[in-house]
């Protein structure tokens, strides 16, 4: 098999995935390759793949069968992630064309991966060195006007049902310096918003240029003093973190953006302590009692399991009693998928196939009166929108706003741009919005 000259790279699952995908492009961009549009036309096709859920990682082997050309060839491939980490011994059974296996924690050695495949050899890496990958990745140059950092990776937690400390590893926080060090280049690059990564991303501590231990909100509050950055937001969160400095924050800090993503997974406190989830229902509202104490206006966005092992129908209902409660204003929800090696994969109680359908269904009819609720009373708010990209009717263009509603808007305004917009129609998944004047904004 020839070097490949041009590659793609396709991410699956959460924002770190995006991330990885990302920096995994401007690895490959930096040994002189350069992307091609898509998987088709490439040399070498990278699937970032998520193992959370059975469904992606199945999706993965499909995809790997649907690159072979109507010629008979195919390209080189790797798959990365998280997949690759914890299946390395079964996907070149499953899959013998894969050329490439590195997992989440090593994809800084792809470069070196290839080359060793495109002499004849398959080549699979899942260590995960002491020495982490940031260091050996290049720097960050071209970029829009949003951009992910990851500041922490792995996790401690060990939830029941989870794969992530096993293929992420334990928890470990990027230093201080390197991450700052990061936020100024991405600013630099063009970005007007950041948001910053994790497992546990609220786990995340280091030391400051000062010797002084600080905790994701000193990072935040550090960020928030750096010329050209308009926004900051940070994803995902566990409950037993929310720290009280974190909290005081969300009041304090004029670029963290009104909007908390802080799963909660069920209302029930039995199937919480079956998940090895640490925390309450009692507890997780009290949390969020305390941050809309101090802002008033944010945005509550979680995710839920439904049918985990021995779950009731009471124990459901609690589920919908604690969505009721919170009214959020975005969730994920899912069906209980049993990942191989995790305890509530061999847990007694394993709930029918159908029964997962029905309460699903009932959980996000709920979950999707609540958005619309929520878009349908900021209609009538000025706010600003930071513009992403072009929509598809001409000139139009869609971005944020501070809750993380998509925005629809019409006139002159450039992507980049921060505008000011009146908030006119509501739908489930979108607002449209009126550019207050044409004139732009400056961050």
């Amino acid at each position: 098999m020839k070097d490949p000259r041009t590659f793609h790279v396709k991410s699956f699952g959460c924002q770190m995935n995006v991330y990885d995908g990302a920096r995994m492009a401007e690895l490959l961009e930096a040994e002189g390759m350069t992307a091609a549009g898509d998987g088709a036309s490439a040399d070498l096709v990278v699937l970032n793949t998520c193992h959370i859920r059975e469904k992606a990682a199945e999706k993965v082997y499909s995809d790997i069968g649907r690159l072979r050309r109507d010629d008979g060839t195919r390209p080189m491939i790797a798959v990365a992630g998280c997949v690759a980490q914890a299946e390395a011994a079964e996907i070149p059974r499953r899959a013998p064309s894969v050329d490439i296996v590195v997992g989440p924690q090593a994809y800084h050695r792809l470069p070196a991966m290839i080359g060793a495949a495109a002499r004849g050899g398959r080549a699979i890496d899942t260590d995960m060195p002491a020495e982490t990958k940031f260091g050996a990745l290049p720097a960050r140059r071209r970029q829009g006007p949003t951009a992910f950092l990851t500041v922490q990776e792995g996790c401690d937690k060990f939830c029941t049902y989870c794969v992530v400390p096993y293929t992420r590893g334990a928890e470990i926080s990027r230093p201080w310096a390197a991450i700052v060090d990061e936020a100024k280049a991405l600013i630099d690059a063009g970005a007007k918003e950041i948001t910053l990564l994790g497992q546990n991303v609220n786990a995340w501590e280091g030391e400051d240029e000062t010797g002084r231990v600080q905790g994701l909100d000193g990072l935040i509050r550090a960020l928030d003093r750096l010329p050209g950055l308009a926004r900051i937001r940070y994803t995902t969160s566990h409950p037993n973190d929310m720290t009280d400095g974190l909290i005081a924050a969300h009041g304090d800090v004029e670029t963290l953006m009104p909007y908390l993503h802080l799963p909660v997974q069920s209302g029930s406190d039995r199937v919480l302590k079956a998940m090895n989830r640490s925390h309450s229902a009692a507890s997780y509202l009290a949390i969020l009692d305390r941050v809309r104490a101090v802002r008033p206006d944010i945005a509550i966005s979680g995710d839920f399991i439904v049918g985990f092992p021995g779950e009731t129908e009471v124990e459901f209902t609690a589920t919908l009693e604690i969505v009721s409660a919170v009214n959020y204003a975005h969730a994920y929800s899912f069906k209980y998928s049993p990942r191989p090696g995790t305890p509530a994969a061999g847990m007694d109680g394993q709930v029918d196939a159908a029964v997962m359908d029905e309460r699903l269904q009932r959980l996000q009819a709920l979950l999707t009166e609540q958005q619309m609720a929520f878009n349908r009373a900021t209609v009538g708010r000025r706010t600003t929108v930071l513009l992403e990209r072009n929509g598809k009717k001409p000139g139009q263009k869609i971005g944020k706003s501070p809750w993380l509603q998509s925005v629809h808007v019409e006139g002159d305004a450039a992507i980049g741009d921060l505008v000011t917009v009146d908030i006119a129609s509501a739908g489930p998944n979108s607002v449209g919005g009126i550019l207050v004047s044409p004139e732009r904004k400056a961050a």
